[in-house]
């Protein structure tokens, strides 16, 4: 079993950054993917951002350019910084291991608003 524990996340304008933490409870070089996800009001969770063990990375085409998914081994951790927000962007934000099967952090709200 793997807990996340997310943190981060908050009320900002549009253009503005933020970051968002993932902890995870095991050593990450035993997860083969961690990723961050989020799902709108009345959409299905979508994949914003994805790192692999060996440092691959995937982002969706609407965070490219402007999301950077990162990892500290040390601390068993995963980041999301989120620049340039747009109003888009709203959303729960949640982490996401891929280690024995699917285990999602509690998630946490990100809020993009003038």
């Amino acid at each position: 079993q793997v807990q996340l524990v997310e943190s981060g996340g908050g009320l900002v304008q549009p253009g503005g950054s933020l970051g968002l933490s993932c902890a995870a409870s095991i050593s990450i070089f035993a997860i083969s993917y961690m990723g961050w996800y989020r799902q709108a009001p009345g959409k299905q969770r979508e994949l914003v951002a994805q790192i692999s063990s060996s440092g691959n990375i995937y982002y969706a085409d609407s965070v490219k350019g402007r999301f950077t998914i990162s990892r500290d081994n040390a601390k068993n951790t995963v980041y999301l910084q989120m620049n340039s927000l747009q109003f888009e962007d709203t959303a729960v934000y949640y982490c996401n291991a891929d280690y024995q099967g699917n285990h999602w952090g509690q998630g946490t709200q990100v809020s993009v608003s003038s």
